[in-house]
């Protein structure tokens, strides 16, 4: 792994504007981008192309504004930390930006300079943990696997149930828990760097219902 991943970044990452979100501007790989030397512990530098369910959210964001603004928000599994940009960017209170990978937060931090967004960075797995204090969480991409989904669904369903409102971006994978969620509005999307041209496809944003 390179030695400063977020100064590798800076240096390697050309700066690109998000597909539909032109206001928004990540560092993002392209193929002389070296980006695999950023991997980690085996694991791809995801964050480092936009995924679908996030596109949706960001999108989802800057058309209703009002869903986060003055509120405490929580961008769970950040990546890029683009829907944190976007909260922020919309005006929300706080925005805390959550992700396993420390490189990630490396780049959303980066990301977040590059858009005079304000954000905060933590570096921890909180799906077995009790509700954050936060007024809503934005969840993008969070149910790419059985193994992942069988323990975010419960941990939404816990914030849910504390009062804590729920968005959901999503393509439509098959562990996507569709009988928990309701469907908001859908964007389009481009995946991993594919330009318009790949084809114009949909993600959507879900809300979490109360369970009752």
């Amino acid at each position: 792994m390179a030695r400063d991943p977020a100064q590798y970044i800076a240096r390697n990452l050309p700066v690109r504007p998000v597909p539909h979100l032109p206001g928004i501007r990540l560092y993002m790989a392209v193929p002389e981008s070296g980006v695999w030397r950023l991997a980690r512990n085996g694991n791809p530098p995801y964050w480092a192309w936009c995924w679908p369910g996030g596109l949706a959210l960001a999108q989802y964001i800057a058309a209703n504004p009002g869903c986060v603004a003055g509120r405490t928000v929580l961008d769970l599994g950040t990546g890029s930390g683009l829907v944190a940009i976007a909260a922020a960017l919309a005006g929300a209170r706080r925005v805390l930006a959550c992700d396993i990978d420390p490189v990630a937060l490396a780049a959303a931090r980066r990301n977040a300079d590059l858009n005079q967004a304000a954000i905060e960075t933590l570096n921890e797995d909180l799906l077995e943990g009790p509700p954050p204090d936060t007024d809503i969480v934005l969840a993008g991409d969070v149910f790419y696997d059985a193994g992942l989904a069988s323990r975010m669904l419960p941990f939404l369903r816990r914030c849910r149930s504390a009062g804590v409102d729920v968005l959901v971006g999503d393509i439509g994978r098959a562990d996507l828990p569709r009988e928990a969620l309701s469907e908001l509005a859908a964007y389009p999307v481009s995946e991993f760097g594919e330009g318009l041209s790949a084809g114009q496809r949909f993600a959507s944003v879900f809300g979490l219902a109360l369970d009752i």
